[in-house]
């Protein structure tokens, strides 16, 4: 197994982020060491509880542990008000007297929503995070941010909440099928991109080794992200010295077709791919990004398989709700763009012609 440490100011903001094949069986010790409510209210969904429910019920068998499921809807329209007022209802009626720990058991929706309503819940209880998607192992379940959708636009409700640990086990990435595991792919090809050229070379050399699901490949790969964006957040945890925000590369538009697409045309993953191409290009066009450069950005993107056009969606549709976009200050716009591989900078008032060019090259014409 491997351990990174996220350790932020205050109580109950030191965390471990552990990786490995079969550390889920280490989970009860943790919850001890801990020192967690051992009445575990686990928030999954249909699919997860259908292949794994077992396997966590016989980790926690004999131990002086009670758990609960609680289950939503395998699709991002679980992140939604109604799904989070039903999921508090049930956790209030499960609870009473109770003093319970929630776990998130599940990819980026499950983790969004488990970790929103533990942050508001009796002003917040404890949080665990067992990720169970390569995109939710490498970066939603890390760092703290919970959100849920409103119609108009994507994690537009949320809070700041650390988990208590989070416990990434890739034995749970066997039932994955290729378009999930392109989506955990488009955020490592992100945190490439800003942060590290080590990982540019790595993903280039290894993509279909993690397709195979080879687990020393994906250990390496889980905890490289992770270990980014840990450091990331310990130094900017509230997003608020513009240190975090280079997290958001690719997010601006991706949220804008996912939005545009009710979030069941593009997954997360999918509409980030054409967002950090929106992004590259619109770099290009301000002098900050070379072609070869993009190029090897775009020619990664194709290898792995993640869509480098938008089909089925109006143009208008992703611009309406590009300006719905929470990184704006007031009228101003604020892209995360590229001066080259791990130069990212946090750019103010792209030009919208720009923009809207950047997107329009997405279209199939």
């Amino acid at each position: 197994m491997r351990k990174i440490c996220v350790s932020l100011s205050g109580r109950y903001r030191r965390y471990p982020i552990v990786i490995g094949s079969g550390s889920i069986k280490y989970l009860p010790r943790y919850f001890t060491s801990l020192k967690l409510p051992r009445d575990i209210a686990v928030v999954t969904n249909t699919l997860v509880k259908q292949y794994y429910a077992n396997t966590l019920k016989s980790v926690f068998s004999h131990k002086g542990f009670t758990l609960k499921f609680f289950t939503t809807i395998d699709s991002e329209k679980a992140k939604s008000i109604k799904s989070a007022v039903k999921l508090i209802n049930s956790l209030a009626e499960y609870a009473r007297q109770r003093k319970i720990t929630v776990l998130a058991f599940g990819g980026g929706v499950v983790g969004d929503l488990a970790s929103f309503v533990a942050s508001i819940y009796k002003r917040g209880v404890p949080l665990v995070q067992v990720p169970t998607t390569l995109l939710a192992q490498i970066d939603s379940s890390i760092g703290g941010k919970t959100a849920i959708d409103l119609p108009m636009a994507k994690n537009l409700v949320g809070t700041f909440y650390q988990p208590r640990l989070v416990l990434c086990d890739v034995n749970f990435l066997s039932s994955l099928d290729k378009r999930q595991m392109r989506a955990g792919l488009s955020e490592a090809v992100k945190y490439a991109v800003i942060k590290n050229t080590r990982l540019l070379n790595f993903l280039e050399k290894n993509s279909q080794a993690v397709f195979s699901k080879n687990k020393q490949t994906l250990e390496s790969l889980v905890f490289e992200c992770a270990r980014i964006k840990a450091g990331i957040v310990c130094r900017d945890e509230r997003e608020e010295k513009g240190i975090r925000t280079i997290l958001n590369f690719g997010h601006t538009i991706g949220h804008a077709v996912e939005a545009a697409g009710k979030y069941d045309k593009y997954t997360h993953g999918e509409a980030v791919a054409m967002g950090m191409l929106s992004a590259c290009r619109i770099s290009q066009n301000l002098g900050l990004l070379d072609a070869k450069t993009y190029q090897r950005i775009n020619s990664l993107i194709a290898h792995i398989g993640l869509p480098q056009e938008i089909m089925g969606l109006k143009e208008t549709d992703v611009l309406k709700a590009y300006r719905l976009d929470k990184k704006f200050i007031g009228k101003i716009n604020r892209f995360v763009l590229l001066k080259g591989i791990g130069k990212p900078l946090v750019y103010r008032n792209v030009p919208e012609k720009l923009i809207y060019q950047s997107v329009r090259e997405l279209f199939i014409l």
